[in-house]
């Protein structure tokens, strides 16, 4: 079969709708430059320092840069945090006070959040007496009718969103799907609407923080650090849940006042900048990728005829052997540990087995091309990053020649 002219066809076919992600990208850029103008970041800012930090003006650059980009009031970027996890736990630990209720409007939260929230005899969400309910999604989407319930019945004292579908088959939320969701649940409360934005950030010219949420989160090893950023998180929202939340990090009274670096903030400041044209790559890397496994039979979630809200395309193979296969192709077509054989193992805060594919420059970078999957029916795979366009469309046709040659 011809690999390379199967991918010639869907860019052709869809070459409207990679000039539409080009569009978004230049939108994003002027944003980011903006910011980065606005800020006044110098390349003192890059400069590390050591002990307790007092005074490291590349630390609080970084979260007045993050908060200029995302359009809020304060926020906290942070090489301290140590994943998306960390980020959102040290929010929720620093928002919410025992006893409080909070209502999740896209079911439950995805794997490595259950143990934070549910856990038990660990200190988590639950062993302080915290509640965190949840509302089923229907059809991919917030179902309106299950929260006006919800909210008409309970008080609570936050709301949570999932932008991206975690291990869901569904498509990551658009900001006007959260739009919506903010207006009809400021109709019944003022309580903080946090949003789990990772996976979603310059997919669209608008964040969830420009159409009323109040704090979003993220990882630096995804969308925001453009691939650069070693490490880290933001929080980004009102200044108060701000504070909060550098109260969790560090230490209640001190807060954002230390935390040094030793290694210099460039990576962090250059991710940033390239980040819109970083996750256009990637964006157009899976719409390739959902396109072409579409022409070879197999069902892609989004379909590519569908935009995502965020960077993510499932594609499904219905065949635990298959789908291990298909994760080990793309790891044979990374530029990092190329030679390496991904198999399913017991990745901690997994239920299942996990097989990832993650042939990065940082370790577990999503931004970077990789792909993952808990190893569980429907046996679907979930496809993410690449850095560069060029690099998707190479590793795709090299994953299919291995993948059906086998």
């Amino acid at each position: 079969m011809d690999y390379d002219k199967i991918i010639a066809e869907a860019e052709r076919e869809y070459a409207a709708e990679f000039a539409r992600i080009d569009s978004i990208v230049l939108e994003n850029q002027k944003k980011v430059l903006d910011a980065f103008i606005s800020c006044r970041v110098s390349a003192r800012h890059f400069a590390p320092s050591t002990g307790y930090g007092y005074g490291d003006d590349g630390r609080d650059k970084l979260s007045e840069l993050f908060a200029a980009v995302f359009h809020t009031e304060a926020a906290l970027a942070s090489p301290h945090f140590a994943s998306g996890t960390h980020t959102i736990s040290c929010a929720l630990f620093g928002i919410l006070m025992p006893g409080d209720k909070v209502l999740s409007l896209t079911g439950r939260p995805y794997d490595t959040l259950a143990s934070v929230i549910y856990g038990k005899g660990i200190g988590s969400l639950a062993d302080f007496g915290i509640t965190f309910e949840c509302t089923a999604l229907s059809g991919g989407k917030i179902d309106d009718k299950a929260v006006k319930k919800a909210l008409a019945a309970n008080k609570y004292d936050a709301l949570y969103i999932q932008r991206s579908p975690g291990y869901e088959r569904r498509k990551g939320l658009s900001t006007a799907d959260i739009k919506e969701a903010v207006s009809l649940c400021r109709q019944y409360t003022e309580a903080p609407i946090i949003v789990d934005n990772c996976y979603g950030e310059f997919a669209e010219t608008l964040e969830p923080s420009d159409v009323g949420a109040d704090l979003v989160l993220g990882s630096l090893i995804k969308n925001p650090g453009g691939a650069l950023a070693p490490t880290g998180g933001y929080a980004a929202g009102k200044k108060a849940l701000i504070k909060r939340i550098e109260g969790r990090l560090t230490a209640p009274g001190i807060g954002a006042e230390i935390g040094s670096y030793e290694h210099s903030y460039r990576n962090f400041y250059q991710g940033l900048f390239v980040a819109p044209h970083t996750v256009a790559q990637a964006r157009k890397g899976g719409l390739l990728a959902a396109a072409v496994m579409e022409k070879l039979g197999y069902a892609v979630f989004p379909p590519a005829n569908d935009p995502t809200g965020d960077i993510v395309r499932v594609i499904d193979f219905e065949d635990k052997d298959k789908m291990i296969r298909f994760c080990q192709a793309v790891q044979a077509a990374s530029p990092v540990d190329a030679f390496a054989l991904p198999v399913p193992w017991d990745m901690p805060g997994y239920e299942d087995q996990v097989i990832m594919a993650a042939g990065t420059f940082v370790q577990g970078s999503s931004i970077e091309l990789s792909a993952d999957a808990p190893v569980r029916p429907p046996y679907s795979l979930y496809l993410q990053g690449g850095i560069t366009y060029e690099h998707t469309k190479i590793a795709l046709a090299r994953c299919l020649r291995a993948f059906c040659e086998q």
